[in-house]
């Protein structure tokens, strides 16, 4: 019933694409020259401070949102080697939706503020116009720190949380070298610099890290993407952003099913820090695959393995699962709803045995049995029974 009432809604507030501003206006004709290989509907949601936010969606299904990347353009993007083998699987049995970020591809350039707390509010617009009330959340890259936020934010509003070459901090807020913390100032930098210009020998600095095993189609077209997607200082901004933002609180706080995918290789996000990352959320599951490339492409192994795993973890609890959690709850004590109630509000044990005048050791045998008669897996899965049946919704 929830899925049909997002349809409807999604329905009737989505445009078909050409009521947006052409690529065309911005001087995009693409390495392949396919703008729309891919059929979506674009529409425009206004972000708190006014900001135009450019929101494609396609596909059917539960919905499946991803983060505003760092640059992207929905339109450009449709057509790209790179990206249409992720729309096409992403919206197989999901509506696969995506927004370009505020300063970026068909979304306002000129914005008011480039800041991190500035695009979580655009997340909660884009959500917010679409009527979206439960959904799936996809953070790739650096935006997985947006998605971090707003798991750790909105718990009650996401089924599951997916994360992929993402990082918990920024590259100068890790406990890295000072050839690495001078490598991200030297990247912004050369985006200043190089980022707008015809020649895309800059630009292919950037592209090496993402793709070093593209075709040369794909980076050809990742380097168009660069110059068309907005503009060298904003693209500089953005990053200078990122490399400073630090959601480890938020990480830790996270009670949203959890998915950590990270390629071995990345060049753009260590593995060290993806492996960080899945050890901050409590419960998350990690998943390296072996690539080396930032973007995971389609001819590589390591696609075929992000998507059977990305399926199963979406299929996972969506229905059977769901179901019998909620019938379990009939079987609770009043003492375990209680704690339950405690526990979908993100308490650990401790905290709630001293709310409710109890030994730790009564409190963790009391979560074991909850979790027995919910047949859930983990804590995590605990709070989404919960919050389905509005035990322990914190106050809004």
């Amino acid at each position: 019933m929830q899925q049909t009432k997002t349809a409807r809604r999604l329905g009737a507030l989505i445009q078909d694409s050409s009521a947006a501003p052409p690529a065309s206006d911005r001087g995009i004709t693409g390495s392949t020259g396919l703008i729309s290989a891919i059929k979506q509907r674009i529409t425009f949601c206004k972000a708190r401070d006014g900001a135009r936010i450019a929101v494609a969606t396609v596909g059917k299904g539960q919905p499946l949102l991803r983060t505003g990347p760092w640059f992207s353009h929905v339109e450009f993007d449709a057509g790209s080697p790179v990206w249409t083998p992720w729309l096409r699987e992403l919206s197989r049995s999901n509506i696969y939706i995506r927004y370009d970020q505020r300063g970026c591809g068909l979304s306002d350039w000129t914005v008011p503020s480039p800041s991190f707390e500035a695009r979580l509010s655009d997340l909660e617009a884009v959500v917010d116009m679409l009527g979206l009330k439960r959904f799936a959340l996809f953070g790739m890259s650096q935006d997985g720190a947006l998605a971090i936020a707003y798991a750790a934010r909105h718990p009650q509003r996401l089924s599951h949380l997916v994360l992929l070459g993402a990082c918990a901090s920024g590259a100068l807020c890790r406990d890295g070298t000072a050839q690495q913390r001078e490598e991200a100032q030297i990247l912004e930098k050369l985006i200043r610099i190089g980022w707008g210009r015809g020649n895309p020998a800059f630009r292919q600095v950037f592209t090496t890290m993402c793709i070093p095993k593209g075709t040369q189609e794909q980076q050809r077209w990742f380097n168009d993407l660069q110059e068309i997607a907005t503009s060298p200082e904003q693209a500089a901004a953005i990053l200078e952003t990122l490399h400073q933002v630090d959601v480890t609180h938020h990480a830790e706080a996270v009670r949203v099913p959890t998915l950590v995918v990270h390629a071995r290789g990345d060049a753009c996000v260590p593995f060290e820090e993806g492996r960080r990352l899945a050890a901050l959320i409590p419960a998350a599951r990690f998943v390296p695959v072996d690539s080396c490339n930032h973007v995971v492409l389609e001819t590589e192994p390591a696609w075929v393995q992000f998507l059977s795993e990305l399926r199963a973890f979406l299929a996972d609890g969506r229905d059977a699962a769901a179901c019998s959690g909620l019938t379990g709850l009939t079987r609770l004590t009043p003492s375990e709803h209680q704690v339950l109630g405690l526990l979908a509000r993100g308490f650990d044990n401790a905290t709630i045995a001293g709310q409710l005048g109890k030994s730790p050791k009564t409190v963790r045998n009391q979560v074991s049995s909850i979790l027995s008669k919910l047949r859930a897996r983990s804590r995590a899965e605990a709070v989404v029974v919960a919050r389905d049946a509005g035990i322990g919704a914190p106050s809004v």
